[in-house]
């Protein structure tokens, strides 16, 4: 029997449930590195299509989104939702608790509560 590695597996996954290509990204937005959450979207649009289909569907530049989702990547917001667009997701913020030793700040968002950190959502 052959052996398949891990990526090949969670390549499989992604492909075939999109709900849970949003879950695995969402979970990596909860870790303190950046970088997790562009390599874990980098499996999301290997697992979709591949970074060559995607760069024409977002007029990106082939090259720039592989240096985009690495562990040297630093996209630009425009460049970030012009993927998400394209995996037909978006991103979304919600209201999440302060992380310890943070002290309030005392300024109040818009709608008058005071929040802690707030952690981005994709949403399908």
């Amino acid at each position: 029997m052959p052996v398949r590695s891990y990526r090949d597996d969670l390549i499989a996954e992604l492909k075939r449930n999109p709900k849970e290509a949003v879950a695995y990204l969402n979970a990596t937005l909860e870790d303190d590195d950046p970088r997790v959450f562009l390599l874990a979207l980098r499996d999301v649009a290997d697992a979709w299509g591949g970074l060559k289909k995607l760069a024409g569907e977002t007029n990106l530049n082939r090259e720039s989104m592989y240096r985009m989702l690495s562990l040297k990547g630093n996209p630009s917001f425009t460049s970030l939702t012009a993927l998400l667009e394209s995996l037909g997701m978006k991103l979304a913020v919600h209201l999440g608790k302060p992380k310890r030793g943070k002290r309030d700040s005392g300024r109040k968002p818009h709608n008058g509560v005071r929040s802690g950190k707030h952690h981005g959502t994709l949403v399908k």
